[in-house]
């Protein structure tokens, strides 16, 4: 794949995009809000969720990603800091907090600098918070404004997420269209370690133009090549956004989601890698047939055994679960190469 052709898959998801028709949002209220189960130095917690209104990603050409339906052109800075005295009000005492936005809280295009500090300002004061917790692509991650967003939060601990997908330079170019490369993410996650933050790790799994067993295997190698540089591992598999490449590719019958044996296999493989670091997956859409699912008969207790994992790194949860379906599962790895496009014919395609 030539880059001209490169460039033809990046106008083609902006012409999907631009065919969406985003909801009127307030500029003053979060996009979402949610309190979650957590788990902080082993022990069980409680976390509260942002999603903040911003102008959203300025990249935005992810072959995955819907989040751009999430955004606002005109949000000032006021409007976020609303949002955020909304977000305390509805505070009770979580001793974590996650902000999102539809793009990275370190862009200062999203969210200016003095904003983000006034943001940290606020958070800090509460005083049951042990952890803040934001996300931002790798070119966003500025040494001396991280350290100063540290001391900000300080004695709190401040986590920097960030989305990687995968560790092959390949995948991140040709299915995902992520716009970095491998080594800009270790030079940013060095930079975060650096200033004494904690790093957190997004790993995808089955990007398009992967067959499942390919996005299973990918998924570890992208673990083992991060595990001496991440804290934690985020597992994330796609779900199907509106107005996305994905959906695109689903509609006509040449993409499903991964299975959720899948993504048991993933985390058993990842946390024998990890060993003590944490390896978790929050799964959006599980179970429906958007999301990671399996046959619809064992999907709950799965999702359910996932989670609980998730929770404590337990690997019980999931070693021993079983369902006939699983045996479906097996065949289409091993058949899925004869009917569905591999990243080997891609790779075949651009001369590799």
């Amino acid at each position: 794949m030539e880059e001209k052709e490169i460039e033809e898959l990046g106008d083609f998801i902006k012409h999907i995009k631009s065919k969406a028709r985003c909801k009127k949002k307030n500029p003053n209220l979060p996009a979402r809000l949610w309190k979650e189960d957590e788990t902080i130095d082993g022990k069980p917690a409680k976390a509260l969720v942002i999603v903040l209104t911003t102008r959203g990603c300025r990249w935005n050409l992810c072959s995955m990603c819907g989040y751009f339906r999430e955004s606002l052109d005109a949000v000032s800075p006021t409007n976020i800091l609303k949002q955020i005295e909304f977000a305390i009000s509805k505070y009770q005492g979580e001793e974590m907090i996650k902000i999102f936005t539809s793009g990275s809280f370190l862009d200062e295009e999203e969210i200016d600098f003095a904003t983000q500090g006034k943001i940290m300002k606020q958070l800090s004061k509460l005083k049951e918070v042990k952890i803040i917790s934001i996300e931002s692509r790798p070119e966003f991650v500025d040494p001396e404004k991280l350290e100063e967003l540290i001391k900000i939060v300080h004695p709190k601990k401040l986590e920097v997420s960030l989305g990687l997908e995968s560790a092959n330079d390949r995948i991140l170019k040709y299915s995902i269209n992520k716009g970095f490369r491998f080594s800009d993410y270790v030079k940013s996650a060095k930079v975060a370690k650096e200033a004494k933050a904690s790093v957190k790790t997004y790993i995808l799994l089955k990007p398009p133009f992967l067959t499942e067993r390919e996005a299973i295997n990918d998924c570890i190698e992208s673990i083992r090549k991060v595990a001496d540089i991440t804290d934690t591992i985020s597992l994330n598999p796609v779900s199907i956004h509106r107005y996305t490449l994905v959906e695109y590719l689903w509609e006509r019958g040449d993409y499903r989601p991964p299975w959720l044996w899948s993504v048991i296999e993933v985390l058993k493989e990842g946390k024998k890698i990890l060993e003590e670091k944490r390896i978790k997956c929050d799964i959006t859409g599980g179970g429906e047939k958007r999301g990671a699912h399996n046959c619809g008969r064992c999907d709950k207790k799965i999702l359910d055994a996932i989670k609980r994992f998730s929770l404590d790194q337990d690997l019980n949860h999931i070693e021993d679960i079983y369902c006939d379906c699983a045996e479906e599962w097996k065949d289409a790895l091993d058949l899925e190469i004869f009917s569905m496009g591999t990243m080997v014919r891609l790779y075949e395609s651009c001369g590799g």
